[in-house]
């Protein structure tokens, strides 16, 4: 895989792990909030193990046909296409599904022969068997918090990955990550590092999703880009988090009592 390097900062033995998984054919799933560098990691790793990226971003109505393909209807008769997991099986390819537990269960179920040794994609609308290229690998993401309470991954589809746990990063290296990718200075990024943490603070008191590292991003970006500090932080991260008036006007209130 060419092109630049994705920057990601490690947090522990994440790379290691991975490279080892890929080298040896085991399938990867990360756990961690929306925001907090799943995908980047994926990108990272990607380009680190010389390999094309497929990612799909799953949904409620993600279907088998939707990852494996299907007959296309043409003015000559039919045509089969493959979907994006059967394209990045025959190519070797990294095939990142996000958040897969938004996906149907009866859609999951076609990745197990792909987990473990047999390395296998049966194709029952044309019964075709793949056998993966070398380098395939499959990833796939979910966020563990809230919103899974009556969506989660079945035991046995679980136990068909190795586990990498992510987060929001400690202070002072989402800090650096803010700098590098928001293009901010040292004491912007320390002040929005330290409205991050406030504003998360208030998922006791009802906010949904709490402020990822992506936004404080966007907010540093906006700030570096002319937009004053309080409207950078009402746009970026105020108003994506939340429609509730008395949530608003807490996250309004954190954004001034930061940036003084």
């Amino acid at each position: 895989m060419t092109g630049t390097e994705p920057y990601y900062l490690p947090s522990g033995d994440e790379i290691g792990i991975f490279e080892q998984c890929h080298r040896r054919n085991m399938a990867v799933m990360l756990k961690g909030p929306t925001g907090c560098g799943k995908t980047r990691f994926v990108e990272h790793m990607a380009w680190r193990v010389g390999r094309s990226l497929v990612t799909v971003s799953c949904h409620d109505d993600l279907s088998a046909s939707d990852l494996v393909g299907r007959f296309l209807i043409r003015h000559d008769g039919t045509q089969w296409q493959d979907g994006p997991l059967t394209r990045a099986v025959r190519e070797g390819a990294i095939c990142y599904l996000d958040e897969v537990v938004e996906a149907r269960q009866d859609t999951v179920v076609v990745l197990h022969p792909l987990t473990d040794y047999r390395r296998i994609l049966p194709i029952d609308k044309t019964g075709e068997t793949i056998e993966a290229a070398p380098g395939f690998q499959l990833v796939i993401s979910y966020n563990p918090g809230y919103q899974r309470m009556l969506k989660d991954l079945k035991p046995s589809t679980r136990q068909r990955f190795v586990s990498l746990d992510f987060d929001f990063p400690p202070a002072e290296r989402e800090a650096r990550i803010i700098q590098k990718e928001g293009e901010a200075d040292h004491a912007t990024a320390q002040a929005l590092v330290s409205l991050g943490h406030r504003l998360r603070a208030l998922q006791d008191r009802g906010l949904a999703e709490v402020p990822s590292t992506r936004l404080l991003i966007s907010a540093a970006r906006l700030i570096a880009s002319g937009i004053p500090v309080r409207q950078a932080c009402y746009s970026a991260l105020v108003s994506p988090l939340s429609d509730d008036a008395s949530l608003v006007g807490a996250m309004r209130d954190l954004v001034d009592a930061t940036f003084v």
